[in-house]
């Protein structure tokens, strides 16, 4: 159970919501996701119900089994990805005066299909394992370069050092984005994703800041290509018709959030199981062949993500009654430790054979940049296992976390002999 002094306000309990579904947790503020994370996770999934509702931030449903999130995922007719229905969406922003700013929408993400596969087709190609393959060697060179600089300090706090300018160097090299303003750039994300239910004037500001800071780019890769990711989207077609500089900015403001925060809190759950298992370490410094297989069981082991639902239609859904408009979080930490699918689930084999994880969500909105951060997670693991000795964590700074839609590491301090 979590903790009354540090939580949010609990809300009324709905009728239609039994005792046999109700747990309380707070998937913001948990001081047990705090303190270690995916310990809390493994604590929920024995304790918890598969599904239930909590009263915490506004209250909705979790979503813990594997099945849950499995079924859910791919059922976008019941959970839909749209917060505010499109149709309404686009009613309010008819209503706008002529004269004021748009406000673009995170395309394709917030849609549900067949609207959504109109804009994720033009993305597929971006994204796709040859065109990353082709920035693979790049994305080492500068792996090398970043770790080179934190070696001789014998010490670093890695998620400022090397999780965070990696990832997103790389993401806004790709999109073609200047670097100096990365501090800005990653504020930005961190308070779009840092509330359940954030203020909706606030959420449309924040996304005209990324708009706005993006456009100038946008404009100059029309009139002059070059060779990224926004030159590309310049040259693709949606349903048949050319791309407007509103759907650049629609992308854009989609792959600015989601680009630069998941592949950084993937390296750091990583980063931390290495340092805390020195014969993991060992064993894939002398059998390099083996880390992209132990990036797998990384991802299943420490998944990070939870994406928001809302549903769609009053429903049963697998023995619960949910409500039209309630909002579901697709727990897939819990999904990739639940037993019932994995054995051992929170043992981290590197050699466990059997079904693939989730921490990537299934169905249609199945990550974009799924293969770019397995290369990226792949690299960083066989560059610092390469140029930086035995590592373990700094036992006068232990690590601190975060709970939220992507259930982050915020400082993780590592040491070594040289």
């Amino acid at each position: 159970m979590t903790d009354a002094t540090t939580i949010s306000e609990a809300a009324s309990r709905p009728a239609h919501v039994t005792d046999a579904v109700f747990y309380d947790f707070d998937l913001f503020h948990d001081p047990g996701l705090k303190a270690d994370p995916h310990k809390r996770v493994i604590d929920l999934v024995e304790k918890a119900p598969p599904i239930f509702w909590t009263p915490r931030n506004g209250g909705h449903w979790m979503l813990i089994g594997h099945k849950a999130n499995f079924e859910a995922a791919r059922d976008v007719e019941a959970f839909s990805n749209e917060m505010v229905p499109h149709e309404q969406l686009q009613a309010i922003l008819a209503q706008m005066p002529p004269d004021a700013p748009r406000i673009p929408m995170a395309y394709p993400i917030n849609l549900d299909p067949p609207l959504h596969g109109k804009y994720r087709v033009p993305l597929q190609g971006v994204f796709s394992p040859k065109t990353i393959n082709a920035i693979k060697d790049s994305i080492r060179e500068l792996a090398g370069e970043i770790i080179d600089q934190v070696v001789p300090q014998g010490q670093c706090e890695f998620m400022s050092a090397v999780a965070e300018p990696l990832p997103v160097k790389v993401f806004l090299n790709m999109l073609g984005m200047p670097l100096d303003k990365l501090p800005e750039y990653r504020a930005l994300v961190k308070a779009h994703l840092s509330e359940i239910q954030p203020d909706p004037s606030k959420a449309m500001q924040r996304l005209q800041q990324v708009a706005a800071i993006m456009r100038d780019t946008l404009i100059e890769r029309r009139d002059n290509p070059q060779d990224d990711i926004i030159s590309m989207l310049w040259q693709v077609e949606i349903d048949g018709r050319p791309t407007t500089l509103e759907d650049l900015e629609n992308y854009g403001v989609l792959l600015f959030i989601a680009g630069l925060d998941t592949v950084m809190q993937g390296m750091g759950h990583g980063v931390r199981r290495l340092a805390e298992d020195a014969a993991l370490q060992d064993e894939l410094r002398a059998n390099p062949e083996l880390i992209s297989d132990a990036t797998e069981e990384i991802l299943r082991r420490y998944t990070f993500t939870v994406p928001p639902r809302r549903v769609a239609k009053d429903l049963q859904f697998q023995g619960v009654e949910m409500k039209e408009g309630e909002r579901a979080m697709l727990f897939l930490p819990a999904a990739d430790l639940d037993p019932a699918e994995y054995p051992e689930p929170d043992r981290l084999d590197i050699r466990r054979e059997g079904k693939a994880h989730i921490a990537f969500n299934a169905g249609p909105h199945r990550c974009l940049g799924s293969h770019l951060a397995r290369v990226e997670l792949n690299v960083l693991y066989e560059e610092l296992l390469a140029r930086l000795p035995p590592f373990r964590l700094d036992a006068a700074r232990p690590p601190r976390f975060h709970g939220g839609h992507v259930i982050g590491v915020e400082e993780l301090n590592l040491v070594w002999e040289n």
